[in-house]
């Protein structure tokens, strides 16, 4: 081969290799500009347009402040993911989402999560600070509660349940509202979207809590006795009293035995006093009976009394016993409260009859479960 081929030869093969390399550096640049670039989409804060939610209103007519005070309430507002429990400490739905509520509170209060409860009251008694102390301490809640004695947050929320849970994003918008109990995975995955979506605006560097928290829910019956109001004025419309002699608004009613019992109906007999919002024992004894379809059975009570329950004709056996038994089959009220009677692990239909040694106990309602 001729040395003038050769060199050229060399060289060509020179040339074509530079140009390989040179591509290849040119192709590493660009797949580097193209992955700093995408990181940087992907970092970049994407834009909500909340034109479509409304803004969490002011909490208005408070009458009393627990846990906090205004003062402090209005600093720790800002810039915070706010979840708004309304409820009302006798309410059993309200008390059965509290284990809920303070977990969250325990496992999001440090990364921005601020609850607040709303207690908005049913009763008159629940409008009374000490006995919402009372009821804070028992169910462990650190949060601040507010009490709405005259129910004017609750209007201002446009709201007509018990409970109920809005939560509020760090900017003001309410972007979530459950009614009642459950939806706990869906509310807790909603605190976390929302508390992402807070760092990453406030430049807070925090990692998410994924796992969930794991707690059994209670799990209702499908057919069971609607709740049972003694105050004229809530049964209105809802026929209830089984007793032949009715209501009588603001009056002292003698209740005599009644020879028939229906279902999902409550019997009396003594003398009690008719209320707005419940009932009132004025002779030493009296008794109340129904027939009832439930696992869980729950009354809302004030003043001292010793109860006497009997299921079926018999003092009540242990398997359906609930939490506030005593002894055998008495129940002892001290205090406005809920107290849980019956307990069962399935749903039956029983005729239970509530004997009282107490002049001037008082009742509400009953739930059941």
């Amino acid at each position: 081969m001729k040395s003038e081929i050769k060199t050229a030869l060399i060289l060509g093969i020179v040339i074509v290799t530079g140009l390989g390399i040179m591509s290849m550096i040119f192709s590493s640049f660009d797949e580097k500009y193209e992955s700093e670039n995408m990181a940087s989409e992907g970092n970049s804060i994407t834009k909500i347009d909340k034109s479509g939610f409304k803004m969490a209103p002011d909490l208005v007519g408070i009458a009393h402040y627990l846990n906090t005070t205004p003062e402090k309430l209005s600093e720790e507002i800002k810039d915070k993911v706010i979840l708004y429990d309304i409820w009302t400490y006798s309410c059993i739905n309200c008390i059965r989402t509290l284990p809920y509520i303070t977990a969250w509170d325990d496992k999001y209060a440090d990364q921005g999560l601020l609850i607040i409860g709303i207690h908005s009251p049913e009763f008159e008694f629940e409008k009374d600070p000490e006995n919402v102390k009372m009821a804070i301490e028992k169910y462990g809640i650190d949060y601040p509660v507010v009490l709405d004695n005259d129910m004017e947050t609750w209007k201002a929320f446009d709201n007509r349940y018990w409970p109920r849970k809005y939560i509020a994003d760090h900017e003001g918008y309410i972007r979530y509202d459950h009614i009642g109990e459950g939806g706990y995975k869906e509310t807790e995955k909603i605190i976390q979207q929302l508390l992402d979506e807070r760092n990453t605006s406030l430049e807070i560097q925090m990692a998410s809590a994924a796992p969930l928290v794991n707690i059994d829910a209670f799990e209702h019956t499908m057919f069971r006795t609607p709740e049972l109001y003694f105050g004229y004025k809530f049964a209105q419309n809802r026929n209830q009293l089984g007793s032949e002699e009715g209501f009588k608004p603001g009056k002292i009613v003698t209740y005599l035995e009644s020879d028939k019992i229906d279902l999902d109906k409550f019997y009396l007999t003594g003398d009690w006093k008719n209320y707005e919002d419940s009932m009132e024992l004025v002779s030493d004894t009296g008794t109340i009976k129904l027939l009832y379809t439930a696992k869980q059975v729950n009354i809302v009570t004030d003043n001292v009394a010793e109860l006497e329950i009997f299921l079926d004709g018999e003092p009540i056996h242990a398997k359906y016993s609930g939490d506030d038994i005593t002894s055998g089959n008495i129940l002892i009220v001290s205090e406005p409260d809920l107290y849980n009677i019956i307990s069962s692990g399935n749903s039956s239909s029983h005729v239970m009859e509530i004997q009282i040694n107490g002049k001037g106990f008082q009742i509400f309602t009953f739930t059941f479960g």
